[in-house]
């Protein structure tokens, strides 16, 4: 009798927790083991165990409850810690496995598991998991005939989004051979950096970036560089094909032998940057870092069973380790897209029942500004269609009833991104529906994030003891008009008070190191701050200004130093003053970004001064801006002042000039504006001004 009480409470117990508190899986399923002990061959004894575990769990539930009334985010908190320690547990049994698992080990434990699923979606064609897998053993064959690839060789890849991408990574993978991610829109000086910092002999291109390659091939065939087009032929001396070749390989599995000395520590991939050094920066991604990132899919309660729809860019950490690598990790379906398209977002999302997006701030903004989609009865509509002018009214009055707005028809449930900003944060549920957006706060180099694994609107993170615990980290007080860290009489830095803005800085250590830059040690040492809350310790200096509020939320302030953030990009001040001051009539360059009403992040905007004798040349300016950067870095507003304000370290002061903007209302300097219609700069007018803050002129 005593028993079937204890399992009908236990019973009783496990219902109304559920019903009460929808994140109650932990302990829910700790209720559901509890009624799976009973013993029919000893009743009593089960009996006497169900009764102190009825209470216990009983006491579990009220205590739970009674802390969820109090903190309305304890039970994130929970799950949230939960699966992190969960995948801790993981990726330390993963560092001492016996040969390495890497995420392409996890990519073929999938295909052995589910070699039919589908992998990747693209452009209206499926791959399966064992689709992929074969058509990345003939990429690596190929390459390993053609280019002699050997393990260690590092493969940089000039792609744009396409399956390609997916089967020569892990091709390269299969041959133990890192891949450096370029970015498509870099070109010239930038390109040729890029490509030679990672120390790569072997390039892999696009067609449609053929020219972007030819103009730089003089100098790649000087240095021994291979260059690979994916076509089936190619005039061009110096490029050689490489899609004939894979068509013509074996798809036989490929030896293991082949990655033998790959480990943890090894560098898995190469991911651009940009920083204050002026030109990109490879950021090193080892494999231990790629599992990291990997797993904030599985940290924000993503499935096998999910779609993921991927519209950013591969060569970003957003686009390839959270989306693509997380992805394999949770052995789901990804959708493909070659770029975002507002227009064909929601579409896309209800053909393939996307499940999980996604985004950036600027994203957001574009699919908020989206007209809305209205549902109308295509009968009626063609009724009344040969008289619209003289049934105008009745049309209206006709169709307004049966009008449906179905922005909120879809499957999306989560959003993963950065950068969005509060109102458009909320402006997106309102419109599209309950979609938990899980807000991020990292650096593709860095040892330190944030996920926002509650719904709080405009936080980019939760402090928790879990997280800090295992990867360290503080605020401290930061002086922007010397932007550098405040220290005491010690020579340390002063941690800043809740709810302060602080620079972040994460310790450096065994579990959260900083690898650094490939081939620039100057740059990686100018990311490591010392003697911070005692002598000899050692930090990476995010760069970023951050907050801590009284809930243990963390909100993003802004950039310090010499970057901004426009388009998702981020834009170095040094490299766009250099392309600037080879323009003929600039003498001097101070670059900034400046806030523009209605979109994220910062535009390029640049104080100069001339040359003597000269007035500014609006077409040979546009055109050095235009021919050496990604349109992204471009300042689209150029300000005209007779000398550039200096600190006493001979700095260029730029507080002043962000906070005065580029109205010409308050700025008093001759001000021009870059016309993309017009492909020169214009002076910048009240009007023109005017246009730009009501959004009639898309920056």
């Amino acid at each position: 009798f005593r028993t079937r009480v204890a399992i009908s409470f236990l019973q009783r117990i496990r219902l109304v927790f559920s019903a009460l508190c929808w994140n109650s899986r932990p302990l829910f399923l700790f209720l559901s083991s509890l009624l799976s002990l009973t013993d029919a061959r000893s009743p009593v004894r089960t009996a006497n165990m169900l009764v102190w575990f009825t209470a216990l769990a009983g006491l579990a539930a009220l205590l739970f409850l009674l802390l969820q009334t109090l903190s309305p985010y304890f039970g994130d908190e929970c799950a949230y810690i939960l699966r992190s320690i969960k995948l801790g547990i993981r990726l330390t049994k993963y560092k001492k496995a016996k040969p390495f698992y890497s995420i392409l080990d996890c990519f073929l434990d999938a295909v052995k598991r589910r070699p039919g699923k589908i992998f990747l979606h693209f452009e209206g064609r499926d791959y399966s998991y064992e689709q992929v897998d074969k058509q990345s053993n003939k990429v690596a064959r190929a390459l390993q005939a053609e280019a002699q690839l050997k393990e260690g060789d590092t493969v940089a890849l000039f792609l744009s989004n396409e399956p390609y991408v997916v089967w020569i990574w892990l091709g390269l993978a299969k041959l133990g051979c890192p891949a450096a991610l370029l970015n498509f829109n870099i070109r010239s000086k930038s390109l040729l950096h890029c490509f030679s910092c990672c120390g790569a002999k072997v390039i892999i291109v696009s067609p449609e970036l053929q020219d972007a390659v030819e103009e730089v091939l003089p100098t790649l065939r000087e240095q021994g560089i291979s260059v690979f087009i994916l076509s089936e032929s190619c005039s061009i001396q110096g490029i050689d094909s490489l899609s004939n070749k894979i068509s013509q390989a074996s798809d036989q599995p490929l030896s293991r032998d082949l990655r033998a000395n790959v480990n943890i520590r090894s560098t898995a991939l190469y991911i651009y940057t940009s920083g204050t050094t002026g030109l990109p920066k490879a950021a090193v991604v080892t494999h231990e870092r790629v599992w990291a990132a990997s797993f904030i899919q599985a940290a924000c309660g993503i499935t096998a069973e999910d779609i993921f729809y991927i519209n950013l860019p591969l060569y970003h950490s957003a686009g390839f380790l959270i989306g693509l690598s997380g992805a394999i990790e949770r052995g789901m379906t990804v959708i493909l897209k070659r770029k975002f398209s507002a227009s064909q977002f929601w579409d896309d999302c209800r053909k393939h029942n996307v499940t999980v997006m996604q985004y950036i701030g600027e994203t957001m903004r574009y699919l908020c500004n989206t007209a809305k989609v209205i549902e109308i009865q295509s009968s009626l509509w063609f009724q009344y269609k040969a008289s619209v002018c003289t049934h105008l009214l009745l049309i209206r009055a006709v169709l307004a009833p049966l009008q449906k707005d179905n922005d909120k028809t879809h499957k999306v449930r989560v959003a993963i991104g950065n950068g969005i900003r509060t109102d458009v944060w909320s402006e997106f549920l309102s419109r599209f529906g309950d979609i938990k957006v899980r807000e991020l706060y990292a650096a593709t180099e860095g040892n330190i994030g944030f996920i926002n694994y509650t719904s709080k609107i405009g936080a980019v993170g939760r402090v928790n003891f879990v997280h800090r615990f295992f990867f360290p980290y503080t605020l401290i007080k930061f002086d922007i008009e010397k932007e550098e860290p405040v220290r005491n009489a010690e020579g340390l830095c002063i941690e800043a008070a809740r709810g302060e803005t602080g620079l972040l800085v994460g310790k450096i250590t065994r579990r959260s190191p900083f690898v650094g830059y490939a081939g620039n040690q100057q740059q990686t040492e100018k990311k490591r701050l010392r003697d911070v809350l005692k002598k000899g310790d050692l930090y990476f200096n995010t760069g970023d200004l951050l907050r801590f509020d009284h809930e243990n939320f963390v909100y993003f302030q802004d950039r310090v130093g010499d970057t901004f953030r426009w388009k998702g990009e981020n834009v170095a001040t040094s490299e766009v003053a250099d392309i600037l001051t080879t323009a003929p009539c600039i003498l001097e360059a101070n670059v900034y970004g400046v806030k523009v009403e209605g979109h994220e992040g910062r535009i390029g905007m640049a104080a100069v001064t001339l040359k003597e004798g000269q007035d500014f040349d609006c077409e040979a300016t546009y055109k050095q801006v235009t021919s050496y950067l990604p349109v992204y870095a471009r300042p689209r507003f150029i300000r005209i002042q007779p000398c550039l304000e200096m600190t006493g370290t001979f700095k260029m002061k730029k507080v002043r000039l962000v906070e005065e903007g580029f109205n010409p209302a308050h700025v008093k300097d001759p001000l021009f504006f870059l016309d993309s219609e017009k492909k020169t700069y214009v002076p910048l007018t009240e009007e023109i001004y005017r246009a730009i803050i009501s959004l009639e002129i898309k920056l």
